[in-house]
């Protein structure tokens, strides 16, 4: 076990190498630059380097909260979390967990394939597919419903009320990213939940990505300008192949004209035209993703435990924590002075 920036030239080209003979691992979550990148904020980041016979055969990132948990490298920020393997080794979690000194280990967004007998949830994660091209991704989508067609018509309603449409597929300026920055912290403030933005830790690592020259793993904003006014914006993560769809936010005031909805549909034109075969748009039930998806991929939560008390444990605080979020109790509790105070305990240890 190492820290992921105490990896040597040799193992960080043995994990692309691992990545690049195998599509399902493109995902730039799964890059070394995003382990590296969130090693240097997080302490407790390690990388178990994986060897048998033929020398390396993986690598485990994974960080260690509260002292005992263990959760994936970036938990909170990471869309799509595993184990990087060379084809057809197989680990026994048990085994790996051991090595790894982790009594538990607790994830949410896990390729299904992996550690599959202790899953609790297997989700599918919708994809905007391009591997056929955007005419091909828009002929889909027209055949599938009118999302497309609709979002077009609000586009020219744009256009008409605020100014002409620009989009921006890698935009520099300053400009979007504070306006992207303002509108997504009003929004986890009307939401109530914790700032991305704000936690030190997580802006250290967006600005370590945004400033990355690496192909496999580099952050990305994409604009859509009204004239000269940001309309919406997106943070992404890209590999040579994947775009990981992270931070989008829009205009409020300009909700009317679905500009989220469009920024996806440019984004995925724009990125079919730059090698991105799959815009990965992150598990969640909401509508505009069920309509823009053509495929999906399997995602997991669970918890592998080795240490029953530990396992009990967090089981216990799990219960509890769904409960005051679904029961008549925690309604009561989301209001007032308590709810302020469960509110910035959250924030807190999402920060850790």
């Amino acid at each position: 076990m190492v820290r992921p920036d105490e990896l040597g030239p040799g193992e960080l080209a043995a994990w692309r190498r691992l990545r690049k003979d195998s599509p399902a691992l493109r995902n730039p979550f799964l890059a070394p630059e995003f382990s590296v990148a969130v090693g240097r904020r997080r302490p407790a980041a390690r990388v178990a380097v994986l060897e048998d016979s033929a020398g390396v055969a993986g690598f485990f990132p994974f960080e260690v909260r509260n002292r005992l948990v263990g959760v994936p490298i970036g938990f909170g920020i990471s869309d799509c979390q595993g184990a990087v393997l060379r084809s057809g080794v197989e680990l026994d979690p048990l085994s790996l967990l051991k090595a790894c000194r982790l009594p538990v280990w607790e994830y949410d967004h896990l390729m299904a394939d992996q550690f599959t007998r202790f899953h609790s949830v297997v989700t599918g994660s919708p994809l905007m597919n391009l591997a056929d091209g955007y005419p091909a991704y828009l002929e889909d989508r027209n055949q599938a419903g009118d999302v497309v067609r609709q979002t077009l018509r609000k586009q020219r309603k744009m256009v008409r009320e605020v100014g002409d449409e620009r989009f921006v597929w890698d935009d520099r300026g300053p400009a979007a990213l504070a306006a992207l920055r303002d509108w997504k912290s009003a929004q986890y403030q009307r939401t109530q939940q914790y700032d991305r933005f704000a936690t030190p830790w997580i802006a250290g690592v967006l600005e370590e990505l945004q400033a990355s020259g690496s192909d496999d793993c580099r952050a990305v904003v994409s604009t859509i300008y009204a004239g000269d006014r940001p309309v919406a914006a997106h943070l992404g993560l890209r590999s040579e192949s994947v775009l990981a769809y992270w931070f989008p936010s829009y205009d409020p005031g300009l909700s009317k004209y679905s500009a989220g909805i469009l920024l996806c549909l440019r984004m995925a034109e724009a990125g079919a035209a730059d090698g991105i075969r799959q815009i990965d748009l992150g598990k969640s039930e909401a509508l505009y993703k069920t309509r823009l998806k053509n495929d999906e991929t399997p995602v997991a939560a669970g918890r592998i435990g080795r240490s029953w008390p530990v396992s009990t444990a967090r089981r216990a605080q799990t219960a509890m924590s769904r409960s005051l979020r679904q029961g008549a109790l925690g309604e009561k509790l989301k209001s007032g002075r308590t709810g302020r105070v469960l509110r910035g305990l959250k924030a807190r240890l999402a920060s850790r």
